[in-house]
């Protein structure tokens, strides 16, 4: 069967190279991009990320439905960068005004990317694959001053928890430095 990780940590922690780094030694690498080009410091990052990866791994660029790509694959190990991103999109994806969203709409969006994420996982795990996703971690900080931003706080720290419990192996990434926490 195959394992299941997660790599998470602070902004530009290192996560993603360590991350990477797990599949150093395999061509075999379906990379999941889950950022979107918003503007030219995005595409900056991404292109960053796309020169720093192996070039004989193959991408799938997208946010929503991940459990197809990986049933599609043909490629036995999985690297998804980034959760946190995933989260964004799919919150963004749900066309709703967020300043004056109520706690049950934001718990049913929640609930909806959960969905999305337990989906890409059981699909991983029925299709016997290696699934290394990145995430950042969220809740280390100070009460975000804004609605939207609590609200995402609340969602990706949730949705991290919950990968968390479902995976083989956790790792928190500090100065680009991995410690095992599971």
């Amino acid at each position: 069967m195959g394992k299941i990780v997660l790599v998470t940590g602070g902004s530009r922690s290192g996560k993603s190279g360590f991350a990477e780094s797990l599949l150093k030694d395999t061509n075999d690498v379906l990379y999941i991009a889950t950022a979107i080009v918003t503007d030219k410091e995005m595409e900056s990052r991404i292109n960053k990320h796309i020169e720093r990866r192996n070039s004989k791994w193959n991408t799938y660029e997208g946010f929503k439905d991940l459990h197809i790509a990986v049933e599609n694959s043909k490629e036995k190990n999985i690297l998804l960068d980034c959760i946190t991103i995933m989260v964004t999109n799919l919150m963004f994806n749900e066309k709703t005004n967020f300043d004056d969203l109520s706690l049950e709409e934001a718990d049913h969006i929640e609930e909806l990317i959960k969905a999305q994420v337990e989906k890409l996982i059981v699909k991983a795990k029925e299709c016997n694959k290696n699934l290394i996703m990145v995430t950042n971690e969220v809740g280390s900080g100070l009460i975000p001053e804004y609605k939207l931003s609590r609200i995402y706080r609340d969602i990706a720290g949730s949705i991290n928890q919950f990968i968390a419990k479902l995976c083989d192996e956790v790792y928190f990434v500090a100065c680009g430095l991995p410690l095992k926490l599971k």
